[in-house]
């Protein structure tokens, strides 16, 4: 297939794909326009049963629970997916490779102040995910993220501790894992599957909601190593060889 041909293709495919967008963006109701019951239902249960002041945290974990169970192995099976796809044949012999470190120390140390931020910011959001707005979806997403900053700021040597096969893919069986055992305990004392086990403690406190906590910090994990997982097949698919003169430091 020619390049002429391919554009040919690809021009009104992408208008079709843009007028349907547009159509489907003007057909959203407007901002603060709720149509239903269901947001209303659970602000005014979700507080006094499960005591998780973090309504949305509540539901993901609580009233839909088994559907986050799904959304977290959905996850799982890409990121198994992607990587089956960036491995080639000789991976196992594949020659180590690194970038140029930063010459600048001045954006080296921006870098470790956002890597050290934003491990700070990822653990609030983790920790205090069903007591104040985060989870552990979006808290391990910005812990992965500033791990990678470490890559960035330095290179792909410094990076190897974070892209240890042996280390984070159990890891990552503890964060999925986690999930579906809280569960099954639950089956095991005779209650339905999730079923919170233990006492739901004081509103507005890491000791409330229950099996929220553990299930949110199970998430965290899961979601982390995935991330660092992509992370390093893509790095050590696509990174640049280190040049010459730079392969001692």
């Amino acid at each position: 297939m020619t390049r002429r041909l391919r554009l040919a293709l690809l021009v009104p495919s992408l208008l079709g794909l843009g007028a349907l967008f547009a159509w489907s963006i003007t057909g959203l109701p407007r901002f603060g326009d709720y149509r239903g019951p269901y947001g209303y239902v659970l602000n005014q249960i979700v507080v006094p049963l499960r005591h998780s002041t973090n309504v949305v945290m509540g539901t993901t974990f609580d009233v839909r629970g088994v559907d986050t169970m799904g959304e977290e192995f959905i996850l799982y099976a890409a990121v198994l997916g992607v990587t089956l796809l960036l491995r080639d044949e000789a991976g196992g012999g594949r020659v180590e490779r690194r970038t140029r470190r930063l010459r600048s120390d001045a954006v080296r140390l921006v870098g470790v102040v956002l890597i050290g931020g934003g491990l700070l910011v990822g653990l609030w959001l983790v920790a205090f995910g069903y007591i104040t707005p985060g989870g552990g979806f979006p808290g391990g997403v910005v812990l992965a993220g500033a791990i990678l900053v470490l890559y960035l700021i330095g290179s792909h040597r410094d990076y190897r501790p974070f892209r240890n096969e042996h280390v984070l893919d159990p890891l990552e069986g503890i964060g999925a894992g986690g999930y579906v055992v809280t569960g099954l305990a639950a089956l095991v004392s005779g209650m339905p599957f999730l079923t919170n086990l233990f006492g739901y403690g004081q509103t507005g406190t890491l000791a409330s909601a229950g099996s929220i906590g553990i299930l949110n910090g199970a998430a965290g994990i899961a979601v982390t190593v995935a991330l660092l997982l992509l992370f390093a097949e893509f790095l050590q698919t696509y990174v640049v060889p280190l040049e010459p003169e730079d392969a001692a430091s």
